[in-house]
C-alpha cells in the first residue's frame, strides 16, 4: 500500500487543540475548502492589480500542477523513486550502464522511475525501467529538450515550464531518491532533496547516490560534506544518516527496498508523530528504541497505537499499527536512524 501524498497532513504546526480547534481543522481537510480558497485567491488578483507576469506566473504553474496530479493520482498503487543525474552521459559511460541495472532492479522491486524524460541518465532510467515503469517530468527550455525514445508520447510524460513546479513534484510523488553523477542541475536537485528532509518540509525517504565502480564523483561530495560542513558545525553528526554513498547497485536497491520493510509513512496528528508501520514491531525492538532515542522526543515516551480519528478519511492505511511519539523535528537525521532500527526488527 502507498500512502496519498499530502504534505499538509503529514506536517502539520502544533496547535492548541480545542473542540473548535478541531471542527475548523477537520473543515480545512476538505477539498471543497481548498477549493474555496483556490477561488477566492484568485478573485482577489484583480484587486490586487497585479503585473501580467505575475498573474501568467500563477495561472501556467496551477494549470500544470492540476494536470500532473491527475496523471499521478492514476499511479497512487505504486511507489515510485526520482532518477537525477546528467543529460550528457553516454550509452558507454558505467554511470549510464549502472542507472540502467538500477532502474531495471527497481521496476523488479515494483517500483516506478521517474525522470526529467530528457537524454543521459534520464533515459537510462526509463532504459531500465521499461516504459510501463518510467514516468517523466520533461522541462520546456529555450533549446528544446527532446523527450527519451523510451516515454516519447506516452500519456506518463508530462511537460513543465518551470523548474520550481518539475521540482515540486520530483519530491512530492517519490518514495526515494537516487542521484547519478551530473552538473549543477543534478547538485541543483540533490541539494534540495537534503534540505527538504533535513528541515522536515518533505516525507522521510532514502536517498541514494551512486557511483560507478572505480568513480568517486559523489565521494568527493562525501568528503566534502564531512571535512568541510559538518567540521564547520554547518550541519549536525546526524544529518549524514539522511543519504548514503555508494558504487554497489545491490546496496543502492537495498537502501530503498528495506526502508519499507517495516516502515510504511508517517504523519503528525495533534502534535504527535505516527509513524505507520506494516506490522507490530517486537517487545524488543521498542525497548530498544525507548532506550536509545530519549533525545528526539520533546515529553512521554514511544507508544505503540493504532490509527487515530484524525486519519479517518486514509481507510487504506486504517490496519496499520503506529509508533506514536512527540518528536523533536530538530532531529530529522537521528528520526531516520530509529526508522532503520524499526526496519531490522
Amino acid at each position: 500500500m502507498k500512502p496519498k501524498r499530502d504534505f499538509d497532513k503529514s506536517f502539520q504546526p502544533i496547535h492548541d487543540h480545542t473542540p473548535q480547534h478541531q471542527e475548523e481543522e477537520v473543515r480545512a481537510f476538505s477539498v471543497e475548502h481548498y477549493v474555496r480558497q483556490l477561488h477566492e485567491t484568485t478573485d482577489k488578483l484583480l484587486a490586487d492589480r497585479p503585473n501580467r507576469g505575475d498573474v501568467k506566473l500563477l495561472s501556467v504553474a496551477l494549470r500544470e500542477l492540476r494536470y500532473c496530479f491527475k496523471v499521478f493520482a492514476r499511479l497512487r498503487d505504486r511507489r515510485q523513486v526520482t532518477v537525477f543525474g546528467s543529460a550528457r552521459m553516454q550509452p558507454a559511460d558505467p554511470s549510464y550502464q549502472q542507472a540502467v541495472e538500477f532502474s531495471k532492479r527497481m521496476a523488479s522491486a515494483g517500483y516506478m522511475v521517474i525522470t526529467g524524460g530528457g537524454e543521459g541518465i534520464m533515459e537510462a532510467g526509463h532504459v531500465g525501467a521499461g516504459k510501463e515503469n518510467s514516468i517523466g517530468l520533461n522541462i520546456l527550455l529555450p533549446f528544446e529538450q527532446h523527450p527519451n525514445a523510451v516515454i516519447r508520447n506516452d500519456p506518463k510524460l508530462m511537460h513543465l515550464r518551470y523548474f520550481f513546479t518539475r521540482k515540486l513534484l520530483f519530491v512530492k510523488e517519490c518514495e526515494a531518491v537516487a542521484l547519478f553523477p551530473g552538473g549543477f542541475g543534478t547538485l541543483d536537485e540533490g541539494f534540495e532533496v537534503l534540505t527538504l528532509v533535513q528541515t522536515g518540509k518533505s516525507h522521510l525517504f532514502p536517498i541514494v547516490m551512486i557511483d560507478a565502480p572505480g568513480s568517486d564523483y559523489w565521494h568527493h561530495f562525501l568528503r566534502f560534506t564531512k571535512d568541510v560542513l559538518l567540521a564547520r558545525q554547518l550541519i549536525s553528526e546526524s544529518d549524514l544518516h539522511l543519504f548514503k554513498v555508494t558504487t554497489s547497485i545491490d546496496e543502492a536497491v537495498a537502501e530503498i527496498v528495506n526502508f519499507y520493510r517495516v516502515y510504511h509513512s508517517m504523519r503528525y496528528v495533534k502534535g504527535d508523530l505516527l509513524l505507520r508501520l506494516q506490522r507490530v514491531i517486537s517487545d524488543a525492538t521498542l525497548k530498544t528504541i525507548r532506550a536509545e532515542f530519549t533525545d528526539i522526543i520533546r515529553e512521554g515516551t514511544f507508544e505503540l497505537t493504532n490509527a487515530q480519528p484524525e486519519e479517518s478519511e486514509e481507510t487504506e492505511l486504517a490496519d496499520l499499527p503506529r509508533l506514536k511519539f512527540r518528536f523533536d523535528r530538530h532531529k530529522l537525521g537521528r528520526l531516520r536512524e530509529l526508522i532503520d532500527v524499526v526496519n531490522r526488527d
